[in-house]
């Protein structure tokens, strides 16, 4: 996190600071606050091989614990995820090993579970977009395009495309897809093997491949 302190140092992101802090006063948002940060918590800056964006924290209850996609041991799995599940099993060939939704598993291999808006109201879906996230984001995968080598962005959906814009292609591999929601899955999502393309560029740039399953 001490390497994004000139993002913290913003206009935007004081005037986002009050905001996000007056929503958690006045209603219910998820994810908890001690877990708005988490995805930077479980991957430092120099361990990221692989950047897996999402839009907003789920916003139901019990759900989000600030890894994008991920939901804690024990709760139910989202379409979404069970989705990601099974191109999984389909990518690699491979029964899961672990059947639950905590990829923090993941996020200690260096990938950066990263949503574009880090928080949300409960029940709202969106309610925390245009408040100075997405410049926050943006700030971070400019960095990672910046200052690192050979990282795979993983694009699911328009809105994630959206910020490929701030990726340096020449020097990372860009996997985009449509997203894993039941809504588009079947649209080119399954069978896009984003696992086993990230695991082989990983090798072919003598980096340890990530263990998905």
């Amino acid at each position: 996190m001490e390497i994004l302190s000139h993002a913290f140092e913003t206009e935007v992101f004081k005037n986002l600071t009050e905001f996000v802090r007056k929503e958690y006063v006045e209603g219910t948002v998820y994810p908890a606050q001690k877990n708005i940060f988490e995805a930077f918590s479980l991957t430092s800056f120099d361990d990221v091989k692989v950047v897996i964006l999402g839009q907003d924290p789920y916003h139901r209850v019990a759900q989000a614990n600030g890894l994008s996609f991920a939901v804690p041991q024990h709760t139910k799995i989202p379409p979404s995820l069970q989705n990601i599940f099974k191109e999984i099993e389909s990518d690699l060939g491979q029964s899961l090993v672990h059947r639950d939704g905590d990829l923090s598993r993941w996020a200690r291999q260096g990938v950066l579970l990263l949503n574009s808006t880090l928080t949300v109201r409960a029940g709202t879906p969106g309610s925390h977009q245009g408040k100075g996230w997405e410049e926050f984001t943006d700030a971070v995968i400019q960095l990672i395009s910046n200052k690192k080598e050979s990282v795979v962005f993983i694009l699911w959906g328009n809105y994630a495309r959206t910020k490929g814009a701030r990726i340096d292609r020449s020097k990372h591999l860009v996997l985009e897809s449509p997203h894993p929601s039941p809504f588009s899955a079947y649209n080119g999502f399954f069978g896009s093997k984003p696992f086993s393309k990230t695991n082989e560029y990983l090798h072919a740039h003598g980096k340890k491949e990530i263990h998905w399953s």
